[in-house]
């Protein structure tokens, strides 16, 4: 059995299936590797909110995206269990480098070991701290950032991100559609979403990038920086 008829049958929260097209996608894609399928259980087996893992479709775009960009320094704020840090790691040239911060010290002690013990883990520096006023102090430009932190603070993530990235770089910012309550009225008043709709106001004025939401999963916004 694949991992993706595994997935299928399993127990575990899912998605959204709209009509079994989900299904179909994942049965026609890249395989999700076995070493992130097992990582993609533990999460939801083991963690609060298993569903913010990127999961299959979005990793192999993550990776995708990362092979056609060739970056050399990749910046990721919000780990979480290290499913995406991982699939972009996949993506990276033998040279390449992703910093992946993570402001939640209680997720240390389950994500470093998969980080650690992964294929790709000399790819990768895991940094507990706050991506906003540590990842600077790096004194690297990056080519790719990818925001997917405290959505309460999108906006100031995403100027930081946006001051430390070469021009021509990309920024691709998660869960910018929210589950639809981006236009739902009843869900205004509550501070992530909120913080949604003031980041993706802030970007459609502003002039020093280009940019596109592409409809997958929770909303995945690419941002490309003049």
């Amino acid at each position: 059995m694949s991992n993706c008829e595994k997935r299928i049958a399993c127990s575990d929260p899912q998605p959204p299936n709209l009509g079994g097209l989900e299904d179909y996608v994942l049965q026609h894609i890249e395989p999700e590797p076995d070493y992130l399928y097992r990582l993609w259980r533990a999460t939801n087996i083991h963690m609060l909110h298993g569903r913010m893992a990127s999961g299959h479709l979005q990793g192999r775009l993550l990776k995708m995206l990362v092979q056609m960009i060739r970056p050399h320094y990749i910046l990721e704020v919000g780990t979480f269990s290290g499913y995406s840090a991982l699939c972009m790691a996949e993506g990276l040239d033998a040279n390449g480098h992703l910093y992946t911060f993570e402001i939640n010290d209680e997720q240390e002690d389950f994500t470093r070991p998969w980080i650690e013990n992964s294929p790709v883990s000399d790819k990768i520096t895991f940094i507990i701290g706050d991506a906003i006023t540590e990842a600077p102090k790096l004194g690297i430009e990056f080519d790719l950032a990818f925001i997917d932190g405290d959505k309460r603070t999108y906006r100031e993530t995403y100027e930081m991100a946006l001051s430390i990235l070469r021009p021509g770089g990309f920024i691709l910012a998660d869960n910018t559609l929210w589950d639809g309550h981006v236009v739902d009225p009843a869900y205004q008043k509550d501070q992530q979403t909120h913080g949604i709709v003031a980041f993706n106001d802030y970007i459609q004025q502003d002039h020093r990038v280009e940019q596109v939401i592409l409809p997958l999963r929770d909303g995945l916004t690419l941002i490309r920086k003049r």
